[in-house]
């Protein structure tokens, strides 16, 4: 049980990376306000891709070798 509930904070981090990413190129693209702000428009922006980054690309990593070792387990349950 405490396996799930990891692979659902996993989840939920990268869940909330991907979406600072997204916030990210929107505020880029088509942000008027961040557009005035000059280059603070332009850190804000990046700052949100980002920590985006930084908070999605680890926990896939660390959400593939969870769900490894679950499979290895079930496997090695199934064998005997």
């Amino acid at each position: 049980m405490e396996d799930r509930k990891l692979i659902r904070l996993l989840k939920a981090i990268m869940l909330l990376g991907i979406a600072l990413i997204l916030l990210g190129i929107y505020l880029h693209n088509f942000s008027e306000a961040i557009e005035q702000l000059g280059v603070i428009g332009i850190i804000i922006s990046a700052l949100c891709v980002a920590i985006g980054m930084a908070l999605s690309l680890p926990t896939k990593m660390y959400l593939t070798f969870v769900l490894v070792r679950w499979e290895e387990r079930a496997k090695g349950s199934g064998e005997d």
